[in-house]
């Protein structure tokens, strides 16, 4: 990436069908850095799970980042907990967001912000009062970013996948900096 290319550069889009096989090689690259910090079985499930996830099966809106006639970020945005878990037990009936993802030499430029000011903006278009997402402790730089845009814990919709503590985010659109 040509360091005098700028963030203004960037196009935030809906997904395309024909950019299923970038988007799902952007996202082994961006998700990558976890393989290290998870056991061979599970990483083994959640690489399948990115994947899979290429696909944008049950999304409301599947946005990614253009940069030039490359995709260096994308996120997905769910109906509800059913939508983007197979969770009705979290009880989450507002769009969630899952797999917000930045290829490692595109990051620092705004792009994660950019793909969340898009979604924030889509929700409150569907009438939504909330937006929520759900992370882990080994994605610190995102828990960082999420809070910075005045996302707060929802302890009480956690959950665990496998030996992980997923964590659970929210931001009430009200009140939201960002969108």
């Amino acid at each position: 990436m040509k360091e005098n290319q700028r963030a203004k550069d960037i196009c935030i889009r809906d997904a395309r069908s024909e950019d299923q096989e970038q988007i799902k090689q952007h996202l082994l690259e961006a998700y990558t850095q976890y393989e290290q910090l998870l056991s061979v079985e599970r990483w083994t499930r959640y690489k399948q799970e990115i994947e899979e996830s290429a696909q944008g099966h049950q999304t409301i809106a599947f946005l990614v980042a253009d940069w030039g006639d490359e995709i260096v970020g994308s996120v997905q945005l769910f109906a509800s907990a059913q939508a983007a878990y197979n969770r009705p037990e979290l009880e989450i009936h507002t769009p969630i967001i899952r797999f917000l993802a930045v290829s490692p030499k595109a990051r620092g430029n705004g792009i994660a912000e950019r793909l969340i000011e898009e979604v924030v903006r889509r929700s409150r278009d569907l009438g939504a009062a909330t937006l929520h997402l759900h992370t882990t402790d080994m994605m610190a730089a995102a828990v960082k970013l999420y809070e910075r845009l005045g996302f707060v814990r929802a302890v009480e919709k956690d959950f665990f996948n496998g030996e992980t503590h997923v964590k659970s985010y929210w931001l009430r659109l009200d009140e939201a900096r960002v969108g």
